[in-house]
């Protein structure tokens, strides 16, 4: 069970805190527990009622009316909202419910409503993405333990290799290689690269994870690759610094570092044959054989 505090329901609802209060005292919407130092705190089922509540307010319904229903009739609601932007948010919500359930089922069953509905590629940009920053608040509030962030990260990631496997076999064209450097471990966006280029016509040898340049370069060697795409999501200026200047001597193959909005405000200069991007679509629009 997880324990809330008002401040970590604002992060994760977008409902103010002070609302939230008001909303306790008039219409005894969530009822807070309190330790034993009588500090209170919410669960995980307040949380998903204020999900939802969220939800409703968004599509238009007074509170008034919301906190009138019973917590079935509120689901009930939420089922019968229409399509539109709040529809984004209830996908978003049913992942983080899914999650904190550990309902597989659940959450196969939101992401394949949501690749139907909007597509592989923008269910990803749009819903898929935004909850994992989500996963991140949790962390930071501590709200999760490791087995919820490995459950939900390796179904999302199973979902982009099969998708990835369902495209065309790309026989020639550019070739790309792939990889993430040593100590980076987060390669769900490197994965969504992969089916990003490869359904943009590219050859790619797709290395993941924490690989020595020594072997990218071997790679890049072997398969004459045309360029090769890498980022870590580290903030430490003088460890990027260091992985740029390792990136140098790839001969005829152009490296592209993916730059993270977190470290741009470094300003690094980039060493010859490395090219700085900031957004994957820039990178689609130089290589891209379509």
């Amino acid at each position: 069970m997880g324990r809330y505090s008002i401040k970590e329901l604002e992060r994760l609802s977008g409902i103010k805190a002070h609302t939230l209060r008001i909303w306790e005292k008039r219409f005894a919407l969530l009822k807070p527990k309190r330790t034993a130092t009588n500090i209170r705190y919410y669960s995980d089922d307040d949380l998903k009622k204020l999900l939802n509540v969220s939800l409703l307010c968004n599509s238009g319904e007074k509170i008034s009316k919301i906190a009138a229903l019973t917590d079935a009739e509120i689901c009930k609601a939420v089922q019968l909202l229409g399509e539109g932007e709040f529809m984004k948010e209830k996908r978003l919500d049913d992942f983080v419910k899914a999650m904190l359930d550990l309902d597989e089922v659940a959450f196969n069953k939101t992401f394949n409503q949501a690749i139907k509905e909007l597509g592989f590629q923008e269910a990803l940009t749009t819903v898929v993405f935004p909850f994992l920053k989500k996963v991140g608040i949790l962390w930071l509030s501590d709200e999760i333990q490791p087995i919820h962030e490995h459950f939900t990260t390796n179904l999302i990631r199973n979902k982009m290799i099969a998708a990835i496997d369902a495209l065309p076999v790309v026989a020639q064209g550019k070739k790309a290689v792939l990889f993430l450097p040593e100590g980076e471990f987060h390669e769900l966006g490197l994965i969504f690269y992969n089916f990003l280029l490869k359904q943009a016509g590219v050859k790619t040898y797709y290395l993941g994870q924490t690989t020595p340049i020594t072997e990218v370069k071997a790679m890049a060697e072997a398969v004459n690759a045309d360029f090769a795409l890498t980022y870590t999501l580290v903030r430490c200026k003088n460890e990027i610094k260091t992985l740029l200047s390792r990136l140098e001597g790839f001969e005829s193959t152009r490296i592209y570092f993916l730059e993270h909005k977190a470290q741009s405000k470094y300003h690094f200069k980039y060493p010859s044959g490395v090219h700085k991007i900031t957004k994957i679509d820039n990178l689609l629009k130089k290589e891209s054989v379509h």
